[in-house]
């Protein structure tokens, strides 16, 4: 029997602080009865926290930060046999990609085993940042950055970043850094976004996801996210 607030805060949905409140503020049921400051739940109890269950963390729920280099699938596993982000993770969890990145892209993956948080994380209404460094080619004008800031038509739908600047312009090669953040996120869309105003990616980085950034980790390398920072990552999408 552990206390309520300490399971909703280990599940990483919120502090244990906020959880007190959500308690406090009846937005809390334990097996269908509103739940009480004090109350102490086993680990089989269903809680609802405004109408959806947590996710209880007893353990079997891991969270992983990846440097994800080039040449590797995003994903848990390919039917041509080609390494995956999966491959580089020692864990025996049965973890996923959060999303995904193109083969030749590099930069910020999260992999974990919690569904919740993932289908959190990635639906369209949270407008979860996600910062990406483009090199292109070509000298980048104005004009093109104001288009790709108002938004492109790529097959059925519009892009529109939330943020687009010019880091750097290199004339001798003809060549500018560009950093884009988007919230939804689709298959090649930063690659799509340039082409569509006639720019060609050479290469491509995710900054950060999120707040998350690789910080020193060289490519390749990983790491397990803090508690912090899963509950974080809970409270920015609640």
């Amino acid at each position: 029997m552990e206390r309520l607030q300490k399971i909703i805060s280990n599940s990483g949905y919120t502090s244990r602080r906020k959880a007190e409140e959500l308690i406090l503020e009846g937005r809390v049921l334990v097996n269908g009865v509103k739940a009480n400051i004090g109350d102490k739940v086993d680990n089989n109890a269903t809680i609802l926290i405004d109408g959806v269950a947590i996710n209880k963390n007893d353990g079997n729920y891991v969270y992983y930060l990846l440097n994800k280099p080039r040449g590797v699938i995003s994903t848990s596993c390919d039917e041509k046999g080609r390494k995956t982000v999966v491959d580089l993770i020692d864990t025996d969890k049965r973890i996923y990609p959060i999303g995904r990145l193109d083969y030749d892209t590099t930069g910020v993956l999260l992999l974990t085993n919690d569904g919740n948080l993932t289908n959190l994380l990635l639906h369209p209404k949270n407008n979860v940042d996600k910062t990406y460094l483009a090199k292109i080619e070509g000298i980048m004008s104005i004009t093109d950055l104001y288009k790709l800031k108002d938004g492109v038509k790529i097959d059925n739908y519009i892009a529109k970043p939330t943020r687009v600047k010019i880091k750097s312009i290199n004339k001798k090669n003809n060549t500018t850094m560009v950093e884009v953040t988007v919230h939804e996120g689709h298959n090649h869309e930063i690659k799509d976004m340039f082409k569509v105003i006639g720019y060609d990616v050479i290469k491509l980085t995710r900054l950060s996801f999120a707040f998350l950034t690789v910080g020193k980790l060289k490519a390749g390398e990983y790491r397990l996210l803090s508690l912090k920072e899963v509950q974080k990552l809970y409270s920015i999408v609640k």
